[in-house]
């Protein structure tokens, strides 16, 4: 059984979701006249834009772009890293920032679409694919076969997995017996996740510029400290990835290609279908400002979080005569650096990025439960089920449920990138609204109107024609 998921596994990861994943990002990217460059700043400005809402339950554009930071920065971003170095060298790191440019796109079509098919949660928003298949596709059941498959990979299963490398961390580092870890585990997910989406929300907009900030600072003196190779490790990188590119023209894929391409996309998760759940979340006058700010998303994730961990391992030096990988590679390589102090440091990290992560994914589940049944107690059951999975994970290993998880997760993104590409027509219109009020000197504001045929224009809660926002956008 073992041998047959694995194998399932890699077919699937290896070469179908690859190739859709790439080929789907760089057709949209030309669809949209490359916006991930042609609008980078304005990426930037709306990440600070004030929210538009006066409601304490709403959660702002920055609160969304945090809970989509927390559950991507995560464990991917230190082990995963220095896996792809470690099997595909210093190639793997060119694929990895090559898939994020063409990956953003995809990120921006997919949030854009979760706006603007978002529908009204009590105060707040909620939506994600699974909305946008059933009111934009008019397939309700593909609908729910997605949310199904999130909620058991991103919900419950990858949680365990988070919960279980924290575990491990803390056990080997300080000791701590792993029922101790999933006890605290267990509390602290409780408070935070029966608070609701907004105490996800305020919890990952506290912890993800902590976490992240002080492992880019480690990697960034690291880099002053050792300025002197720098010029080797970036000639490395882009001589060997390029080196692959003429491969891969020739019809061979290598592992700084696969390995680049796989793990990029572990933890930036373009076009997965995951971070739109939080995109819908955020209370903005345009939909296409939620779409740049995940898309940003991406790019900060990889260029600048995933390049940390890549300039700690490259620098060092250690994966060209060590056989570690994963998070043994980026700890070893750290100590190399800067002293035994870096097992305590990576354990800390570990245990931070995986704490936000589980937050993310459980917010991911909750969007889509409430999609198929929209209850408290079908949301209360599936709040105690990510508990147990956190002390399961906690406790247990079981590395064929992890596998399956992989494979629940494939199928997920294969449905998701058949809807973006379906419905990528309608993004590309919203887009050219957006830049139309831009023009005119306004600060955009939308409504359904503006948009000749929107397919599920009936089915709209949000966007709705209103006296006041057609003067505006009409202006």
């Amino acid at each position: 059984m073992d041998i047959l998921v694995s194998k399932i596994n890699d077919l699937l990861w290896t070469y179908l979701i690859v190739i859709f994943l790439v080929g789907i990002g760089i057709y949209l990217t030309a669809r949209l006249g490359f916006l991930q460059i042609r609008f980078f700043p304005e990426m930037f400005r709306l990440l600070f834009e004030k929210n538009p809402s006066k409601s304490k339950k709403s959660v702002s554009s920055i609160q969304a772009f945090a809970i989509g930071m927390a559950a991507r920065i995560g464990t991917g971003n230190i082990a995963g890293v220095a896996t792809a170095v470690a099997l595909g060298g210093p190639g793997a790191v060119f694929w990895m920032w090559l898939m994020a440019l063409i990956g953003s796109a995809s990120a921006f079509v997919e949030s854009t679409l979760a706006q603007v098919y978002k529908v009204k949660d009590g105060e707040s928003w909620r939506g994600g694919p699974a909305y946008y298949m059933e009111k934009g596709l008019g397939n309700r059941k593909l609908g729910i076969a997605f949310s199904i498959l999130i909620t058991l990979s991103f919900g419950l299963i990858f949680n365990a997995v988070q919960a279980n490398t924290i575990a491990a961390s803390l056990n080997n580092e300080f000791n701590v017996s792993t029922m101790a870890v999933a006890i605290i585990l267990a509390v602290i997910t409780a408070i935070i996740i029966f608070g609701g989406v907004q105490s996800v929300a305020k919890f990952s907009i506290v912890l993800v510029p902590i976490k992240a900030g002080v492992y880019i600072l480690l990697a960034a003196w690291l880099m002053i400290a050792n300025y002197e190779v720098l010029p080797s490790v970036f000639a490395s990188i882009f001589s060997e990835g390029i080196f692959s590119l003429k491969q891969l023209f020739g019809g061979v894929m290598g592992a700084a290609v696969l390995q680049g391409i796989r793990r990029g996309l572990f933890s930036n998760e373009a076009g997965m279908g995951s971070a739109p759940n939080a995109a819908a979340a955020a209370e903005v006058t345009h939909p296409v400002k939620q779409g740049f700010i995940q898309a940003l998303g991406v790019i900060v994730d990889t260029f600048v979080i995933c390049s940390s961990t890549a300039m700690i391992v490259l620098v060092s030096g250690v994966y060209k005569t060590s056989e570690l990988s994963g998070i043994p590679l980026t700890q070893e390589s750290l100590r190399v650096s800067v002293g035994d102090f870096a097992a305590t440091f990576i354990s800390i990290s570990v245990f931070l990025f995986a704490l936000s992560t589980i937050m993310g994914n459980y917010y991911y589940g909750e969007a889509n439960i409430s999609f198929m049944k929209n209850n408290k107690r079908t949301l209360a059951v599936y709040r105690i089920g990510v508990i147990a999975m956190v002390i399961f994970g906690a406790l247990y290993s079981a590395e064929l449920v992890w596998a399956l998880a992989d494979i629940f997760m494939g199928m997920m993104v294969l449905i998701n990138l058949y809807a973006i590409t379906k419905l990528s027509g309608l993004v590309r219109a919203v887009l050219k609204d957006y830049v139309k009020q831009k023009k005119k000197g306004l600060d955009p504001v939308f409504y359904a109107d503006n948009i000749e045929n929107i397919p599920g224009r009936n089915q709209l809660e949000a966007w709705v024609d209103t006296a006041e926002s057609k003067k505006v956008s009409n202006m």
